[in-house]
């Protein structure tokens, strides 16, 4: 289509996976459409996700991601649309062992080329290295210029790998004042003061233990590093650790406190680590009762049901996996439209929605991305 021949135009600012997704549908809708983004290529973020496969989607049901306000739009685009539209791109994707899935390529760039190719094909323009610093009246400000589409949509991300683009620095731009919740780190690890006799065991698991946070154990995968403890088991629990709620660890989940008693009884005069040893404990296991259980009360069943762990509050907000905050879903209408500003539409990571791991963000900003793109069309036409 000849540039003068589009009936309308869409400014999307933010080329992650929720921009992309916005310019698809959009240009699919006949608009013109150009993304802006500051960075010097695009979807970094995605690539990085490659790295370790591209949990894209989660094949479980819709209830786990958590918000009502998701809900009809996963229901237009969820897992089962997210694979049909990969394999149009040509990467066909698998359900793993967890109901996680990942392109039958394991890495995000074969994706990423096929769907770049498939916006120029519908010809999307990509500005790259092209700040948006907020608004001057209705126009854009796009580094030095002033654009004025006939519809705007924001995707520009959390405030977490600052080095890939989402730095959360729009959150303080003039126009959204007092609709933005504030930004927080979420899936991310907890930091600890460890003692120097802990270094050798940086780099292993917990095993065979339990955390327990408001009285519900979670079993998943923790281990030691520098800065304290990482991994997929504390992230479901971030939400309530930030919020300074203890975390005890249960060393002998399928043992209650009466059983752990008479074990310890039969070796009353062996030594503490001997002793722990005989119960099964493993060395990482043995080390943390020493770290964290002094003095050692003469009745350890308790303890070791219950060892108290001393966090000091999550990693940097930098190192996060995702951020919690964002622009409040009170300021959108059904559309993804920003009430204060009619005609700007947001979708994204930026949304104030604290998405659990397993492919449920990727999902969300896909989702919500092809929710403000049709919508921000309509508006365009409309205008």
């Amino acid at each position: 289509m000849e540039r003068g021949a589009y009936p309308a135009s869409i400014s999307i600012i933010g080329a992650g996976p929720a921009g992309l997704a916005a310019a698809e549908v959009a240009a699919r809708a006949g608009v013109r459409v150009t993304i802006h983004d500051h960075m010097p290529s695009p979807a970094r973020k995605l690539l990085m996700a490659g790295k370790s496969g591209l949990n894209i989607t989660h094949d479980g049901p819709p209830d786990t991601f958590g918000t009502e306000e998701l809900a009809p739009i996963l229901s237009a685009f969820g897992p089962t649309e997210i694979r049909d539209w990969m394999d149009g791109l040509g990467q066909p994707s698998f359900i793993g062992s967890t109901g996680r899935v990942f392109p039958k390529a394991m890495k995000a760039s074969p994706l990423l080329r096929a769907w770049l190719a498939r916006l120029a094909d519908l010809g999307v323009t990509l500005e790259t290295r092209a700040r948006w610093t907020g608004w001057t009246g209705d126009a854009l400000r796009i580094g030095d210029r002033l654009v004025t589409p006939d519809a705007t949509i924001l995707a520009l991300g959390g405030a977490s790998w600052r080095r890939l683009g989402s730095d959360g620095a729009w959150a303080d731009l003039p126009g959204l004042d007092g609709i933005v919740a504030p930004f927080a780190p979420s899936n991310i690890g907890f930091r600890v003061a460890w003692s120097e006799h802990m270094t050798r065991h940086f780099g292993h698991p917990i095993k065979n233990a339990a955390l327990i946070v408001d009285g519900v154990a979670h079993r998943g995968e923790v281990t030691l590093s520098a800065e304290g403890l990482e991994g997929g088991g504390l992230y479901p629990l971030t939400p309530r650790l930030r919020d300074g709620a203890p975390l005890t660890l249960d060393l002998k989940p399928d043992l209650t406190v009466e059983e752990l008693r008479d074990r310890l009884a039969r070796t009353p005069k062996a030594s503490l680590p001997n002793r722990l040893r005989k119960l099964g404990l493993d060395p990482v296991q043995i080390a943390l009762v020493q770290e964290w259980g002094r003095p050692v009360p003469s009745d350890l069943a308790p303890l070791l049901k219950a060892l108290p762990v001393p966090l000091l509050g999550p990693r940097d907000m930098d190192q996060a996996i995702s951020t919690a905050g964002g622009l409040r879903w009170d300021a959108l209408d059904a559309d993804l439209m920003m009430i204060s500003r009619p005609g700007t539409f947001a979708c994204g990571e930026m949304l104030d929605w604290e998405a659990p791991t397993g492919g449920h963000l990727l999902t969300a900003c896909l989702a919500t991305g092809r929710w403000a793109g049709a919508a921000a069309a309509r508006h365009a036409m409309r205008a």
